[in-house]
């Protein structure tokens, strides 16, 4: 059987095994960060901010307690932990872009800050100033990178399959650079940025999420074990 091979920081790669283990059974999982968080201190200061922008929950670990400010998050695991961290969200959108098009239609009172990791797309902050909602941002996080473990290393010189989710371009290109083995590789990638950012990457099979979210990646995933599975017996009949 294929080898799931997780290049998210840890905490969220923990997360994701967890969801897949719950969709899809016992599957052999090796977690492997390209990139670690490191919180930036101190945490900000929000005093006379009452209203934010998380399009990740990495952002939440700088943080205090919200106090019950207003927030505009990206994804249900960013909602949550925006929750327990005392924050009300206002709404909550799969990705930055569908975010901005909420918060245009909202039209809120600003200012908001946007508080973010160091590499991010897509200059929401901008975006929406230039559109008329005054926003500000702050970089409360590093995402650094970290190599592959020998054990993913070992597994990727192999002539097993391996399924490598990437969530973000940088994590993709950051991937493509360290992979240096013969595994097949099946890609599940959360957008055409991250098909892209992979470049000359030999792959055996790369498929796109059909939403930029945890639930169509394991959809995405479960295509690609079954595609797995066809290039074993492949290989069995020769």
């Amino acid at each position: 059987m294929a080898t799931l091979l997780l290049t998210r920081p840890l905490a969220s790669s923990q997360r994701f095994a967890a969801q897949l283990r719950d969709r899809l059974g016992d599957l052999p999982v090796l977690i492997s960060p390209v990139l670690r968080i490191e919180t930036i201190l101190p945490a900000p200061d929000l005093t006379g901010m009452q209203m934010l922008i998380f399009t990740s929950q990495n952002a939440l670990a700088a943080l205090k307690a919200g106090q019950g400010r207003r927030c505009y998050v990206v994804g249900s695991a960013t909602a949550a932990a925006a929750r327990a961290k005392g924050f009300d969200v206002i709404a909550m959108e799969r990705d930055a872009q569908t975010l901005f098009q909420r918060i245009m239609a909202d039209a809120p009172q600003g200012p908001l800050l946007h508080l973010r990791g160091r590499h991010a797309r897509g200059n929401l902050a901008g975006r929406l100033t230039a559109a008329g909602v005054a926003t500000g941002e702050q970089v409360v996080y590093e995402q650094l990178e970290t190599p592959l473990t020998e054990d993913a290393k070992t597994l990727l010189a192999s002539d097993q399959a391996v399924i490598v989710p990437l969530f973000s371009p940088r994590s993709a290109k950051l991937f493509a650079a360290q992979q240096a083995g013969d595994a097949p590789l099946l890609i599940a990638a959360l957008s055409d940025a991250v098909t892209e950012a992979l470049d000359t990457l030999p792959v055996f099979r790369i498929e796109r999420a059909h939403s930029p979210d945890a639930e169509s990646m394991i959809d995405t995933i479960e295509g690609l074990l079954d595609a797995a599975r066809s290039l074993e017996a492949s290989r069995a009949g020769k």
